[in-house]
């Protein structure tokens, strides 16, 4: 990979939060304490989604929701709303929480500083089989290391980026937040990705926490359909990360208290990158 590496001692994790766990004020509030808390430790560096907002308002203005595998797809209409909920009032808000927290955080999005160069996604083959066009949709394609991220964390910052990217000649796409932190994670040479949702993991077909998803174990999962729709997107992302070489890559439960606290958490699955490692 091009551009500038970090130095081991400030390598830093990364943490995709769902939107859905950014909208109760009490939740942001102690997740904001624990970003603030481990950031002195370790540098942090947060992707967000929104969908649940993004849904919300498009109900609003009378725009249907269409969907497969998680992603959204997205017209121009759209578009509009998924930049003005991500980057205005979900980044802001959660920018604002950090803040308050005594955290220094700088809200930014994909299109900043080429965070999330893309291209617009080609039709899409879900795991149904159903062939789609995606829209206004982009795939990170960028394998340098973005120097805005590194700078910020050399200063003591905390970046805080909505999913939202742009092609070579600045065309805005919504790209899926689980997507860009499995593409963002072995960019800024992350040790870790944590990704944080509103399940105990990965569940078995009996509601129960899978704790280790092998290569053989995701392909089945998606196959026979037991993930969710917005699980697969989190299980390709994970996959990427740790192709990447991200250490350690796991799907956690966002909504406990101690989601960031290796010794106390529950409801962890770890995904590798190999059959039963």
């Amino acid at each position: 990979m091009g551009g500038r590496t970090l130095t081991p001692r400030r390598t830093p994790i990364l943490i995709k939060f769902g939107g859905e766990l950014l909208e109760e004020p009490r939740r942001l509030r102690r997740i904001a304490k624990a970003l603030v808390e481990a950031d002195a430790g370790r540098p942090i560096v947060v992707v967000h989604g929104g969908g649940h907002e993004v849904d919300a308002e498009m109900s609003r203005l009378g725009i249907t929701k269409r969907s497969v595998d998680g992603l959204r797809l997205t017209d121009s209409a759209t578009l509009d709303v998924v930049v003005g909920v991500l980057a205005g009032r979900v980044n802001t808000r959660l920018v604002a929480a950090i803040g308050a927290a005594g955290g220094r955080p700088v809200g930014l999005t994909g299109a900043d500083a080429g965070i999330a160069r893309v291209r617009r996604a080609r039709r899409y083959r879900g795991s149904d089989g159903t062939s789609v066009d995606l829209g206004f949709v982009g795939l990170p394609e960028s394998d340098d290391t973005p120097a805005l991220i590194g700078d910020l964390i050399r200063d003591g910052y905390m970046p805080v980026i909505a999913s939202i990217g742009c092609d070579a000649v600045g065309h805005l796409f919504n790209v899926n937040a689980d997507t860009l932190a499995g593409n963002l994670a072995p960019r800024i040479g992350a040790r870790q990705l944590i990704i944080a949702g509103t399940t105990p993991g990965v569940l078995d077909s009996r509601g129960r926490t899978i704790p280790l998803v092998d290569d053989k174990c995701l392909v089945n999962l998606i196959r026979e359909r037991q993930a969710s729709a917005g699980m697969v997107a989190k299980l390709r992302a994970c996959q990427a990360a740790h192709l990447g070489g991200v250490d350690r890559v796991e799907i956690v439960d966002g909504r406990r208290a101690t989601f960031l606290d290796h010794k106390r958490r529950r409801g962890v699955t770890r995904v590798t990158g190999h059959r039963g490692a």
